[in-house]
Formats: C-alpha cells, structure tokens, sequence
C-alpha cells in the first residue's frame, strides 16, 4: 500500500509527487485522463501572476518562491530526463495600466525592479509592437515556461523513480474510510488505498470532494488561447494591455491569451473567442494580422476566491489533504504550493507561513 495517493496529475500533481518521492514515500497519482491534459497545459506558462500587486499577500508570497525555484527546476528536469521545460527569461512590459501608481507602490514594498519606462523606449525594445500606447512598465527577469514540456519533463521524471506509480485515465468517483479516517480512493477500476490521500484535482476538486458532504468554492473557468507562428527573434519580450497578453517562445511560437468565461466544464473553443484574441493580437502586435494562426484551445482553471490556493489538511478527515483552487496561477504557484504541502504532511519546518492557505474556516458542507 503506498503511503500517498495524489488524485490529479497536473502541474501541481506532479511536483507533490516528485517531491514526495524524492523524501522516500511510495507514491500513487491517479488521473482521469492523460498526465497534464488539463489547465496546466492549457495556460499560456508566465512566472508571474499577470498582475501581481493586485493579488494577497498570500499569493504574492507563493509566487516569489517559486520564480526563484523555476529556473534551477528547468536545469534539473533537463539533466534528469533530457526534455527541456525552455525557462525563457524575457521580462515582461504592462502598457496603459489604470492602476498603474498602484503597481509601482506594489514593487517598492515588496523589492520588486517594477520601473516605469517611455513609451518610445519601449517601442525600441519590442519593435513589432504596435502603435497608440502611452505609458508602460517593465519588470525584468520575468521568465515563462514551455508547461507542456515542463509536464512532459516531470512526467518522465516519475517514471524513473522505482516507488512512484502513474494511473492515467483512472477517474476517481468517492473516498474510501475507515471511521473518521480517509484511507482512499473509488475509482472505475475499483479501490485504491493508501496511508494520505491528496486532492489536487484543479478544477475537478470541488465535486469530488462534494461526496464527502463538503462544500468547496472551487469552479471551472474558461480560458481561450491561440497560437501564431513567426520568426524566432520577433517578439523579444512579453506584453500585456487590456487584459490581454503576448508570450514568445524560443522557436517563435507566440501565445495569445487569454479569456475568462464562467461556462462550467464547456472546453470547446468558439469563434466568438478566436475572433475577440486576434483582434487582441493585431492591437499588440500589428505584424499578427498576416500571419496564421495555428492553433486555439480552452483550457478550465480552478477558480477560487481572491485566487488563494486551499493548502492542507480538511478538519475532520484525517488523511485527506488538498493542494487546489490555484485559479489562474496554477504553475506560477506551484512549486511553492506543493513543497509547503509537502513540508505540512511530513511535520517539516513550513517554508511559508500556511495560515493563509489552510482548509480549515475556508470550507462549508453541502
């Protein structure tokens, strides 16, 4: 019997059970359909919450460990496994912000290089950007990270560890107890058992825990992207106006995303959307307009309120623990969420302070 099972095998998924694997646990992670197919794909993969001064402490304090982790965790997925997550470094530039006095106070109490930049200056770095923004702000050392490869990196990685099992396409349907203890998982192939079960399901979570009698203000929101193809030295640096944002790869690939749309568990890309991000993208970069897109998804993120992360123990479950709700900042807050986690289930010193992020007082019954 392994003495964690992790139901969801996404971003945060996947870095729970590395981490757990790597401290010696025997580690199950169940999925209901291919390892990373959901949101942790889906997203467009910045290091940073698109605005972060507008965010809690609490997640301003996950995500400031984990910019700081993510490149030392690309260099060592690569030497691991061979596939590269591509932590591209490119900075980011915010143009026309309403709230932009309150973005430069944000920085200046945090120790953020948040700066304001002339428009003209800007237009000089990110020549193909387009014309009629007046102001900007720039925060270097801002990376993104390929997520598909990353999932592909830290689903490899498992692979190779002998005490950790991956069951894909295992949807899990109710827990199993033991009195007040929860000592697994119902799925479609049958009983799972385990010492610890983790719920880090994204969107997904709320129902399932939903039978169990708990209430969890977790909801799928949607999120539409598209995807261009241009030269790989076109956009040098990542923008964002309007809600929208432009992310380059190293191989020229430019994401535009994203929207936001409460439709349930609706994954369907529309026309409505694909038309309202090109013109999105032909704002921010006018050169867009001749090219083809190649690609548009939606992905659902697990919408929580003040996007704050629901990070331990459920009171009156012994066993059970959640690491999900991370909205739209699931890989931004990752490795954060997941070593806190981890230091929570194996009584280490808390990297953060977890008060913030426990179930405890956060959840309801149904």
């Amino acid at each position: 019997m392994p003495d964690t099972l992790i139901t969801g095998a996404g971003a945060i998924g996947l870095q729970t059970a590395y981490l757990l694997a790597q401290s010696g646990q025997q580690v199950t992670l169940l999925d209901q359909s291919a390892t990373g197919q959901e949101s942790s794909w889906a997203g467009g993969g910045i290091v940073s919450p698109l605005y972060p001064w507008r965010y809690s402490p609490a997640v301003t304090a996950l995500s400031h460990w984990s910019q700081n982790f993510y490149p030392g965790l690309g260099e060592r997925l690569l030497a691991e496994t061979g596939i590269d997550p591509e932590v591209y470094v490119t900075g980011l530039y915010w143009l026309d912000l309403e709230d932009e006095a309150e973005a430069l106070a944000w920085a200046a109490r945090e120790g953020r290089a948040l700066s304001k930049v002339p428009a003209a200056e800007v237009a000089q770095a990110v020549p193909p950007l387009g014309a009629g923004f007046s102001s900007a702000i720039h925060l270097e050392g801002v990376a993104n990270v390929r997520n598909p490869r990353l999932l592909q990196a830290l689903r490899a990685r498992l692979q190779q560890m002998p005490n950790v099992q991956v069951i894909e396409h295992c949807p899990v349907t109710g827990f199993v107890r033991d009195g007040e203890r929860v000592v697994g998982v119902r799925t479609e192939r049958g009983e799972f058992l385990a010492d610890q079960v983790v719920v880090a399901a994204g969107a997904w979570s709320a129902s399932l825990l939903a039978t169990l009698g708990l209430s969890l203000p977790v909801k799928p929101m949607k999120g539409q992207m598209i995807l261009y193809k241009c030269a790989e030295d076109f956009l040098p640096s990542m923008v964002l106006a309007e809600g929208r944002y432009a992310i380059p790869r190293r191989d020229g690939h430019i994401l535009i995303g994203s929207t936001l749309e409460d439709v349930g568990f609706d994954k369907v890309p529309t026309d409505e959307a694909l038309a309202s991000l090109k013109t999105s993208a032909e704002a921010l970069l006018p050169a867009l307009a001749d090219a083809q897109v190649v690609r548009q998804w939606a992905g659902l993120r697990p919408g929580s309120p003040e996007g704050i992360p629901y990070i331990g123990p459920v009171p009156d479950f012994d066993g059970l623990w959640l690491n999900c709700g991370h909205f739209r900042n699931g890989l931004v807050l990752a490795p954060a969420s997941c070593q806190l986690l981890v230091d929570l289930m194996l009584g280490q010193a808390p990297i953060l302070d977890p008060t913030p992020y426990l179930p405890a007082g956060r959840m309801g019954r149904v």
